[in-house]
């Protein structure tokens, strides 16, 4: 499959040598290269291609070349390309990944490490036809009868498998009615918090935000409930996934998916159905940012 990209890069020769790797590969098109920010999003929001090359380290600061770019191309794009990050500044490798980029490659630019990327991009873009996708449901009907049947439980009589005129699927099914199996749903994360033999277990989806207090942090949920912790707030940054938490304040670490609105002007964020407002702060910008694309990467229209 081709795939078409765009370097932006601050260096020119940086922008050469990129390129002169990536023609080594066969199904790498070349479509154009930028040296700045304005021009990087311009070029990308013309042409919208599957790949892009970014410096987000400029040796020209006046580039602004940056992850910030990334953010911009999510208010314009419902699909937005995938990002190699290519770079000589190694501290900012786990920073790029929270913006989940295909790679993140070290200049002078490795060919093994540029192919390993490439496949990676293959297997993220790699699409199915719904003929493709239908067999594949149908096979996984029939493995799941067979094992069904030697357990003695639901037996899958017929699947029928519909290709719509926009080229969905749709998968229906009939069962007899003998001892259902029942299929668990994957479940949310449980913190404990133990203290002296009591432990208290909290659903991770019911937490609004964690607030630091000296070397303890107070949890607050959704129930209004607040639950004392004798951790840092730096120890649940380290422990708890950044793709739900993330800290915006030295203060404050908020769930994401509890945040009902983000006012950049006076820098707060808003919690679902309550009134509570929390700061952010200068330092943490970046982490609000992301939060911004990532509420805007769901079930989302900005109006």
């Amino acid at each position: 499959m081709k795939q078409t990209y765009i370097i932006i890069d601050d260096d020119q020769e940086s922008v050469l040598d990129t390129q002169a790797i990536a023609e080594r590969f066969r199904n790498l098109t070349f479509v154009a290269s930028a040296i700045n920010y304005d021009d990087g999003v311009n070029l990308i929001l013309e042409h919208q291609p599957n790949l892009v090359f970014l410096e987000i380290d400029p040796t020209d600061k006046k580039s602004l070349l940056s992850l910030s770019l990334i953010n911009e191309l999510y208010r314009y794009l419902k699909v937005v390309p995938k990002i190699i990050i290519t770079t000589k500044a190694k501290a900012l490798a786990y920073e790029a990944l929270q913006y989940e980029v295909i790679d993140y490659l070290l200049k002078p630019l490795d060919i093994n490490q540029f192919r390993k990327a490439i496949l990676k991009l293959d297997r993220a873009t790699s699409t199915q036809t719904p003929t493709n996708i239908a067999k594949e449901a149908v096979a996984t009907y029939e493995v799941l009868d067979e094992t069904v049947e030697q357990m003695g439980n639901t037996l899958i009589n017929e699947t029928e498998v519909k290709e719509e005129g926009d080229g969905a699927v749709t998968v229906s099914t009939m069962h007899k009615e003998n001892n259902p199996i029942a299929f668990q749903k994957e479940q949310s994360l449980v913190i404990c918090v133990k203290s002296y033999g009591d432990y208290r277990y909290i659903d991770s989806n019911d937490v609004l935000y964690f607030e630091a207090d000296n070397n303890s942090t107070d949890i607050h949920l959704s129930n209004g409930e607040m639950i004392t912790a004798f951790k840092t707030l730096k120890h649940f940054e380290t422990v708890l996934p950044n793709t739900h938490f993330l800290r915006i304040h030295n203060s404050y670490m908020i769930n994401i998916a509890q945040v009902s609105r983000i006012h950049t002007g006076n820098t707060v964020c808003y919690i679902k159905n309550t009134t509570t407002k929390l700061p952010f702060s200068k330092s943490y910008k970046e982490n609000v940012d992301i939060i911004i694309a990532r509420i805007a990467t769901g079930n989302y229209l900005e109006i």
